[in-house]
């Protein structure tokens, strides 16, 4: 018997079809949307700093003025040779531009202090941070380019490098810290007057108190000042933005944190440097010694000193702070309480989003953010902090450090 010829017709009707074509375009579009997600948008700002030698040229003085035309043309110069140099590299695609960052005299002439500011995922940022310095010494090896590496200065440290560890007295009639001794503390400033302190956590962040900004919180308004001394600084720089943490309300000391971006990073140096953020399991046990540094007035309604000082305070527990007559169960988990019950040593008023920090392995590890307290060295009232371990989350939500 013949075979019956007939149409081979699909079982499904035209609105199925629909359906499938549509959602096989919406999983292509889901592929695609995350391959462009982690090829470009998973990836973050990182900024290399390095120092070059210029023989040829000499130095002015007329570098030193912050717009002057010779000073606005060599830092042009520059950064069109150092863009020259990584556009036809491997890392082309990772660099985005140079910033001079100082011009400074030298023995054989001119140096120069320069940012480097490169985008790529941040699993791969020490390895292109090394093709960077690779790529630098190749080149201006072979003498095809008027820089040179400048080996006089010395390698970068990480965080948390400053002092060594004796003993220290208090700010509240206290001591004034010496050069270089806490290198990340920062001065948030209007109209060129001291409000509050910060610690710097990056080459482009701070970290300070929410309550800082209780009334003003323009970043326009505010300046961040380095170095030791408030008046002269030993660098400015102006705050591109100010991140207050979402669940903090003025009327209450919970949730005291903030993070400030700075709009030109800081190149960091001996005196100028970040210190390191503890783990969320970073542990800190009662009668520990820490210090506090700031600005703040030497006693309540006292003056406010020019020069950075600093004191030593122990770790009180928080039930020994909750007690009746100390803060009567004012304490949270996200606070720390340090000082002592006897009083006299403390932070005070304009020390507010300083550091409050412990040695660890040889290095400086920031725990707490002047937040509160009751006057200044008072008997049974120590100085209270935010935790910085309770927000570590937090804080690299909002910063990626």
């Amino acid at each position: 018997m013949p075979a019956t010829l007939g149409r081979r017709t699909s079982s499904l009707k035209p609105w199925m079809m629909a359906l499938l074509v549509a959602a096989g375009v919406l999983v292509l579009a889901i592929i695609i949307g995350l391959l462009v997600y982690f090829l470009a948008f998973d990836q973050k700002f990182y900024y290399y700093q390095t120092s070059f030698r210029i023989p040829s040229i000499e130095y002015n003085p007329e570098f030193s003025v912050e717009h002057s035309k010779i000073r606005t043309d060599l830092k042009q110069k520059l950064n069109n040779e150092i863009d020259q140099i990584f556009r036809r590299s491997s890392l082309n695609h990772h660099y985005i531009k140079s910033h001079v960052v100082n011009l400074r005299s030298s023995n054989d002439g001119l140096n120069t202090d320069v940012l480097l500011k490169f985008q790529f995922a941040s699993n791969n940022a020490d390895t292109l941070k090394r093709q960077a310095d690779n790529i630098l010494h190749q080149k201006l090896k072979l003498n095809e380019s008027f820089l040179r590496i400048d080996t006089s200065l010395p390698r970068l440290r990480g965080c948390g490098r400053g002092r060594e560890f004796p003993s220290m007295e208090r700010i509240a009639g206290g001591y004034p810290a010496k050069r270089a001794d806490w290198p990340w503390q920062a001065s948030l400033q209007m109209d060129g007057i001291h409000f509050c302190g910060a610690s710097l956590i990056s080459e482009e962040w701070l970290l300070t108190a929410a309550h800082c900004f209780d009334i003003y919180k323009n970043p326009k308004l505010w300046m961040a000042s380095f170095g030791t001394t408030l008046s002269p600084p030993l660098m400015r720089r102006k705050i591109h933005s100010i991140i207050i943490h979402e669940n903090y309300a003025p009327h209450k000391h919970d949730d005291d944190i903030a993070v400030v971006k700075l709009s030109t990073p800081v190149l960091f140096s001996n005196d100028v440097g970040k210190v390191c953020l503890p783990d969320a399991s970073f542990e800190v046990l009662p009668q520990s010694s820490v210090f506090v540094t700031g600005w703040g007035a030497l006693k309540a309604n006292g003056p406010f000193p020019n020069t950075l000082r600093q004191v030593e305070v122990e770790i009180i527990s928080n039930d020994v702070c909750n007690q009746v007559n100390v803060y009567g169960g004012a304490v949270s988990s996200g606070m720390i309480c340090a000082g002592f019950l006897t009083g006299k040593r403390d932070a005070c008023e304009g020390d507010s989003g300083g550091p409050l920090v412990i040695a660890r392995d040889r290095n400086w590890y920031l725990i707490g953010i002047v937040s509160w307290g009751i006057d200044c060295g008072k008997e049974n009232k120590p100085g209270l902090y935010t935790k910085v371990t309770c927000y570590r989350d937090w804080i690299k939500s909002k910063t990626n450090v």
